[in-house]
C-alpha cells in the first residue's frame, strides 16, 4: 500500500497551528504532520496531561509544542485556548476544528440534553474558537480554518442524526465563512472523512466492520496518517485558491 512521503509535504514553516481534539485519533497525527512540515503546533483535548504527552512526542520529533487542555462546551476556553496560542508562539495562522462527540443514538431516544452537547461541540465550539481566532487570524497574511466534518453529511445511517445533523451545520457555517471572512484574507474548507482506525469506531463489531469495510470501494478503513496530506494542502500556500471547498477521504464510500 502507498504511504505518504513527509519529504514531499508542503512547508509550514514559521506558521502557527491550533488543532482541536489533538491528543489522539485523526487530530494527533494531523498535529504531527504539522509539526514536521515545520509548524509550530497547539495541542489541545480535554485533559491536561493527554494534552502534554502529545505536544512532548512532537518536541521528542524535533518539532515544537504546547498542549492546552480545553473542553469545547465552555466559551472561557475557548478564549484561554486562544490566548494561550498568542502568548506562547504570538498568533494563529491555522485553525483545525477537529474535536467532535461521536454520540450515537436512535431518534427515539433522544435526549435534548445529548442534541445539545453534541451540537455544541461539533459545530458552535468550531464556530465561535473561529470567530474568538479571527482577530490573530486577519494577521496572518496566509490564514486557514479547516473544519472537519464526515462523509455522514451525505450519506448518514442508523442512529446518526446527532452526528450528522451537527457536522451538516459546520459544513453550513464553512461555506459562511468561506464567503464573509475571504476579504481578510482567511480561507476556509472542510474535510469529511469515511472510516478511519481510531477509538472512534471501537464500537463496532468484527460483522459491522467487515460490513462496513465491503461498502468502500478500496475494501478498507484508513490509518489516522492517511488525513494528513489533505490537511497539509489545505493549511499550505498549495491550496491558495481554495475557500469554501470540501475534500472527502472515504475510500469511495460515497457514491
Amino acid at each position: 500500500m502507498n504511504r505518504f512521503d513527509p519529504a514531499l509535504a508542503p512547508s509550514l514553516e514559521g506558521r502557527v497551528a491550533l488543532v482541536t481534539g489533538s491528543t489522539r485519533g485523526l487530530g494527533r497525527a494531523i498535529a504531527q504532520g504539522f509539526a514536521r512540515a515545520g509548524a509550530r503546533v497547539v495541542v489541545s483535548g480535554r485533559r491536561q496531561a493527554d494534552c502534554d504527552t502529545a505536544a512532548q512526542a512532537i518536541i521528542a520529533a524535533g518539532g515544537e509544542a504546547i498542549g492546552i487542555a480545553a473542553e469545547m462546551t465552555r466559551m472561557a476556553d475557548l478564549d484561554r485556548l486562544v490566548d494561550g496560542a498568542v502568548a506562547r508562539f504570538g498568533g494563529v495562522d491555522v485553525l483545525v476544528n477537529n474535536a467532535a462527540d461521536p454520540t450515537l443514538g436512535l431518534l427515539e431516544n433522544l435526549r435534548e440534553e445529548d442534541w445539545d452537547r453534541v451540537h455544541t461541540v461539533n459545530a458552535k465550539a468550531p464556530v465561535f474558537l473561529a470567530i474568538k481566532a479571527l482577530p490573530h487570524l486577519s494577521k496572518s497574511g496566509r490564514a486557514s480554518i479547516i473544519n472537519l466534518i464526515s462523509v455522514g453529511v451525505w450519506n448518514g445511517s442508523f442512529a446518526m442524526s446527532l452526528y450528522r445533523s451537527s457536522k451538516s451545520a459546520l459544513l453550513g457555517a464553512t461555506k459562511v465563512m468561506s464567503k464573509e471572512w475571504a476579504s481578510r484574507g482567511i480561507r476556509v474548507n472542510c474535510i469529511a472523512p469515511g472510516t478511519f482506525e481510531t477509538d472512534m469506531i471501537d464500537w463496532m463489531d468484527d460483522e459491522i466492520r467487515t460490513r462496513a469495510r465491503s461498502m468502500t470501494a478500496l475494501g478498507r478503513f484508513a490509518e489516522p496518517e492517511e488525513i494528513v496530506p489533505a490537511a497539509l494542502f489545505l493549511a499550505s500556500d498549495q491550496s491558495a485558491y481554495m475557500t469554501g471547498s470540501v475534500i472527502t477521504i472515504d475510500g469511495g464510500l460515497l457514491p
